[in-house]
C-alpha cells in the first residue's frame, strides 16, 4: 500500500510518520477488546483462538481502533504459530491458512474504514488529514514464551536448552509466511531477551526477508527487559539489522518508558515506539492481571507529550488498554478533539 519494501525501509517509515503528521500511534490491546465482545479467550492460542471461531470479531476489533485514531493496526497473529496450532488438531495447511487470515482481516478492516471515511462525506470535510490519513498493518510475531502459554514472554527465561538455533526453527516459517502475506510490515512484540532478538535479526538477514519490521521489548525496569539483559544490547542488535526500521518497547510499566525511551536513543537513530500496557502486572499462575504501580489509563495518556519529547515518535497501547486509551493518546498528539 505505501510501497515501504521500495528503496530505504527506514527512510520510508520516517516519510510514513511524516504523513501522519510526524507521530504514528499504534492501537491498543486486542484480547481485551475481544473479551469485552463476548470472546472466551481461555486457551492456549489465546487472541489467535478468534481467527478460527469468530473472524469476524477480530475484524471488528481492528475498526474500533481505527476509529479510535491508529495508524497502525497490529493483527492477531501474537499467539498464531504453526505448532500451536497443530498441537490444537489442525494440520500444517491450516494452520499457515489462519497466519494468512489474521492479515487478511486487518486489510478488510482498513478498507472498511476508508470506504466508510468516503461515504460519510460531511466527518471527511471536518478534518480530511484524520479520515484519510495512512494506515498500515503491523503483522504480528510473539515470543517463542508465548507458544508456551506458560508466562515466560513475561520472565524471558526459556532454559539452557533453547539455543539461538532452536528460535530461528521455531520461528522461520512463521515469518516467511507473515512476510509474504500482504502486511506492510512486522512486528516483533514483547521481546523477552537478547536471545530472541538475535534469532529474529538472523532469520530475517539469511532469509532476505524483504518486509521491513520493528522490534519491540518488554521491559522489567528502566534499563533492562524482562530476562534481565540490558536494553541497550537488545537495542543494538535492532540497530545493526537492515530490515529493522524502528526499535522500542511494550507490553511495559508506563512509569517505567521515559528512561528507556533515552536509553534506546543511545544506541539507534531509528524511530522510537512505545505502547506500554495499562500498569498491571500479568501473575501467569493464576491467569489474571493485578494492579502494580498506580497508574491508569488516564495517568498513562497524560504522559505522551513527555514520552514525545524524551524522542518517542510512535505510540500505542498493549495489554489491558483499549479504544478509549488510543482515542486519549490521538487527542494529545493532534491537541484536538476526535
Amino acid at each position: 500500500m505505501m510501497g515501504l519494501v521500495e528503496g530505504g525501509k527506514e527512510k520510508k517509515m520516517r516519510e510514513i510518520i511524516e504523513k501522519c503528521g510526524g507521530y504514528a500511534i499504534i492501537d491498543g490491546g486486542f484480547a481485551t477488546e475481544l473479551e469485552r465482545h463476548g470472546a472466551d479467550l481461555k486457551d492456549p492460542l489465546w487472541s489467535a483462538k478468534c481467527l478460527i471461531t469468530s473472524p469476524h470479531l477480530v475484524r471488528r476489533v481492528h475498526l474500533d481502533y481505527l476509529d479510535a485514531g491508529a495508524n497502525i493496526i497490529i493483527t492477531a497473529s501474537y499467539q498464531a504459530t504453526i505448532q500451536g496450532f497443530e498441537a490444537k488438531g489442525l494440520s500444517r495447511e491450516e494452520g499457515e491458512a489462519l497466519l494468512r487470515r489474521s492479515v487478511k482481516l486487518a486489510l478488510e478492516a482498513r478498507d472498511i474504514y476508508y470506504e466508510r471515511c468516503t461515504k460519510d462525506f460531511s466527518d471527511f470535510i471536518r478534518d480530511q488529514t484524520y479520515s484519510k490519513r495512512p494506515i498500515l498493518i503491523a503483522a504480528s510475531v510473539g515470543s517463542y514464551g508465548a507458544y508456551l502459554a506458560d508466562g515466560s514472554e513475561y520472565r524471558g527465561d526459556y532454559g539452557d536448552a533453547v539455543t539461538v538455533e532452536t528460535l530461528k526453527d521455531f520461528h522461520r516459517d512463521r515469518i516467511k509466511i507473515l512476510a509474504d502475506s500482504g502486511a506492510d510490515l512486522i512486528a516483533f512484540e514483547t521481546i523477552p531477551n537478547l536471545l530472541e532478538a538475535k534469532a529474529y535479526a538472523q532469520v530475517l538477514e539469511e532469509e532476505g526477508i524483504e518486509i521491513p519490521a520493528w522490534f519491540s521489548f518488554s521491559c522489567k525496569d528502566e534499563s533492562n527487559v524482562v530476562s534481565g539483559d540490558s536494553i541497550l544490547d537488545c537495542a543494538s542488535i535492532a540497530d545493526s539489522s537492515t530490515q529493522v526500521v524502528a526499535v522500542g518497547v511494550n507490553c511495559t510499566a508506563p512509569r517505567f518508558i521515559h528512561g528507556l525511551i533515552s536509553s534506546i536513543k543511545k544506541v539507534t537513530s531509528k524511530p522510537v515506539l512505545v505502547y506500554p500496557n495499562s500498569g498491571e502486572t500479568y501473575i501467569a499462575e493464576s491467569s489474571r492481571w493485578v494492579k502494580s504501580s498506580g497508574v491508569d489509563e488516564e495517568d498513562f495518556v497524560s504522559h505522551i507529550g513527555k514520552w514525545r519529547d524524551a524522542g518517542a515518535s510512535i505510540f500505542g497501547g498493549c495489554c489491558r488498554t483499549t479504544p478509549n486509551t488510543i482515542r486519549g493518546i490521538t487527542q494529545a498528539i493532534c491537541q484536538k478533539p476526535l
